[in-house]
């Protein structure tokens, strides 16, 4: 196996900020600012940069002040593009039919395209109310031709992974997010800010007081399985006994070797301008090729298969999306490609949660997912959609069309139920049929109960609450339109606000990661100033929304940096508890929020 070095942290200051962490007499406004809420709420959408959707929000750092080093994007060989090139079906050739005006012969083959190398209006092109998403559970790799799908404006998805990310990101001159993806040009598109229902709510009389943080990056690089397990442990999982002997992944195979293989470049696979030197991406055909898996590089790879690059991240970590041991898991899962159940240690704090250490301060919370009660087979609890047994035919199948046609009863996830966003899953404390589960994996149409049942002088919240709602709402390219789940967040927000809790309540909402889209300023650790950060990020910038009560004004923008682990700290600091590791210990929380001015 290859286990890596787990670093904790050092027992003093674990004790040091524990004992400090509560606003003390004379503590700073924004200290004593933060000991006057009583319910933090995190609102864990998907999928964005920050230039992507909050670029033109005034007086944000946002595309106006995007120069032509952090921009314009470069080829496999260091030339910068004439052109975007597009493979999304609705790019490609954009209404109404006119030839391309863009001619490129940087690359070894030439395109034409119809976008220069530089940001562009993805709304332009592809409408919000556009019928280009695909029906729920279909997977279109270049997105739905406009007129043959549903309503929603989709576009294709783009990669969101582990080591394409570090690519693109290029030391932190952002400049490499078209060569490192499967969508290309599309890395480019940005959302007009102003259109954004979650802007237009914030801009209409009355709206509560918000903050911007203009500095926020995700926890750590890639996609959202690695980022939704930072946002509650601040660590990277380790898959225990894992294979490491280059056996292929294949039905025959219980226990395939899962690592990654890596070029000189950092890069485990092939794209439209991306030629690996391995050569072609074989996978298990080809192991000597790259190969683009749910483990991160073998430290020491078996015969036949290329050395890892120094410098890399290598090991047992599980950092691209893998399925939990426990139910509800993607149907038809095998068992070897799950992970085993992460063991809690409070010795050395490995596999700890804030869940944990809440619980264990007696304070209460609960991650509140869309679609929960159905995957979970929680029958008859709020949001549950089965009935009390399953139908027939076929035999112990769910009976909501909705559900996964694979799925057996009373396991009916929803077909935009996303396994791999449900992070305290993969835990043993959290086990199905543990007291700790029953109490705090409930489903997100409880949430909202919850907050509508707040009155103007009652808010019945609990202290900490995390929101993650059902694929169709969260905003992610490729299954959803952005439109609908920007609605979606101004609807649970007003849930919040509708009643006594707005006035002792801080709402976070953000994002779990860039979903493969360029953002133009630097994160810390790739030359970027300020911030905390180690090996495993932060990565790129993404939208970070804060609404609480005492802000020096209505609106206000904090230029403070953070990333996903800051959200821990604030939660930490404001309920008094200790880091759960070293990234979370040394951020920044977001009481800076207010500070901003």
């Amino acid at each position: 196996m290859n286990l890596p070095v787990r670093i904790g942290v050092p027992v003093a200051l674990v004790s040091l900020l524990a004992l400090t962490a509560l606003p003390a007499a004379g503590a700073s406004p924004a200290r004593a600012a933060l000991g006057s809420i009583n319910h933090i709420v995190v609102i864990y959408q998907e999928n964005h940069s920050f230039d992507n959707l909050y670029g033109t929000w005034e007086s944000v750092n946002g595309l106006s002040r995007a120069d032509g080093t952090h921009t314009v994007q470069i080829g496999q060989a260091g030339a910068a593009y004439t052109c975007l090139k597009q493979n999304d079906v609705n790019l490609v050739a954009p209404p109404p039919p006119r030839p391309p005006t863009c001619n490129d012969v940087t690359t070894s083959t030439p395109f034409s395209s119809y976008f220069t190398n530089q940001p562009f209006n993805i709304d332009d092109y592809i409408k919000s109310t556009d019928t280009t998403c695909p029906k729920p559970g279909v997977f279109a790799a270049n997105g739905v031709p406009r007129g043959s799908g549903q309503p929603g404006g989709c576009t294709e998805d783009l990669v969101h992974r582990y080591y394409q990310e570090q690519y693109q990101l290029n030391g932190g001159q952002q400049n490499r997010y078209v060569t490192g993806s499967d969508a290309i040009g599309l890395t480019m598109g940005v959302y007009k800010t102003a259109d954004l229902p979650i802007y237009q709510y914030l801009h209409q009389a009355g709206h509560p007081q918000y903050a911007i943080a203009d500095k926020f990056f995700q926890g750590a690089f890639g996609g959202s399985f690695l980022n939704h397990q930072w946002l509650i442990a601040a660590a990277a999982p380790i898959f225990d006994g894992a294979a490491n002997d280059g056996s292929a992944i294949a039905p025959t195979n219980p226990h395939p070797d899962m690592h990654s293989v890596v070029d000189t470049n950092g890069m485990p696979n092939n794209y439209p301008l991306y030629a690996s030197p391995l050569g072609p991406n074989g996978g298990a055909a080809n192991p000597t090729g790259p190969r683009d898996n749910q483990l991160t590089a073998s430290c020491s790879p078996p015969a036949g298969r290329p050395a890892t690059p120094a410098g890399l991240v290598c090991g047992d970590f599980a950092v691209n999306t893998t399925q939990p041991r426990y139910q509800p898991y993607a149907p038809g899962t095998a068992d070897g490609r799950r992970l085993p159940p992460l063991v809690a240690n409070n010795l050395t704090k490995v596999n700890v949660t804030i869940g944990d250490e809440l619980s264990g301060n007696s304070v209460d919370w609960a991650w509140y997912a869309g679609g929960w009660s159905n995957a979970a087979g929680n029958v008859g609890a709020p949001g549950w959609t089965n009935g009390t047994g399953p139908a027939a035919p076929p035999a112990q199948s769910c009976p909501d069309s909705h559900a996964f046609a694979t799925a057996v009863w009373p396991n009916c996830p929803d077909k935009l139920f996303q396994f791999h966003h449900q992070p305290f899953n993969y835990f043993a404390n959290y086990a199905p049929g543990t007291a700790a589960r029953a109490a705090h994996l409930r489903d997100e149409t409880e949430f909202l109960q919850v907050a509508n049942s707040s009155t103007a002088t009652q808010c019945n919240l609990k202290p900490v609450s995390f929101v993650k709602p059902i694929g169709a709402d969260n905003e992610h390219p490729g299954y959803t339109g952005e439109s609908a789940g920007s609605k979606h967040l101004v609807d649970l927000i007003k849930a919040i606000e509708g009643s006594a809790c707005k006035n002792d309540t801080l709402v976070v909402s953000t994002y779990d990661e860039f979903g493969g889209q360029w953002d133009h300023v630097t994160p810390p650790g790739q030359g970027g100033s300020g911030g905390a950060a180690d090996q495993w990020g932060p990565g790129t910038r993404i939208p970070a929304l804060v609404i609480s009560p005492n802000l020096n004004g209505d609106f206000v923008v904090d230029h403070v940096p953070h990333d996903t682990t800051s959200i821990l700290t604030t939660i930490e600091h404001r309920f008094g508890l200790a880091p759960l590791g070293t990234r979370d210990a040394a951020v920044r929380d977001l009481s800076s929020v207010y500070n901003a001015r």
